[in-house]
């Protein structure tokens, strides 16, 4: 990622300093996908079809117990080993779960940041926190 992101600041220094070179359509992809934290996501979720189950589960994590057991005990997708989803890219998730997960800080599963209340999607109810970004 790195690589391409210096020589948008080069075209970018190289043709404006002023803040209008900021405002143009190429400024905005590249702000889409490189702030707000980045271009993916490590993350974890606890999927739920009823809100209820959801809330359960949040109150466990509430109480202390570990994000990896909780979704391995309430989490109702394939990442029940532990709610793991590996690396997301923006674009591959769900928008009102993709905003949420961006808006994340990075979290370790010791001390979990979750999202409080939980993310509703067309599949369900998520908790989700964020295990690191790039």
């Amino acid at each position: 990622m790195p690589p391409k992101k210096q020589p948008e600041k080069g075209k970018a220094g190289g043709g404006a300093k002023s803040g209008a070179g900021k405002s143009s359509g190429d400024s905005k992809e590249s702000a889409s996908k490189e702030k707000k934290g980045g271009s993916a996501v490590k993350v974890r979720h606890i999927l739920c079809e009823k809100q209820s189950k959801c809330l359960e589960a949040l109150e466990k994590l509430k109480a202390g117990q570990k994000f990896p057991d909780v979704a391995a005990a309430y989490s109702e997708d394939k990442a029940r080993s532990g709610g793991d989803l590996g690396w997301q890219i923006r674009g591959s998730m769900v928008g009102p779960f993709q905003d949420a997960a961006f808006a994340l800080p990075i979290s370790t599963v010791a001390s979990p940041v979750y999202t409080d209340p939980p993310i509703k999607t067309k599949f369900g109810y998520h908790i989700i926190m964020v295990e690191g970004k790039k």
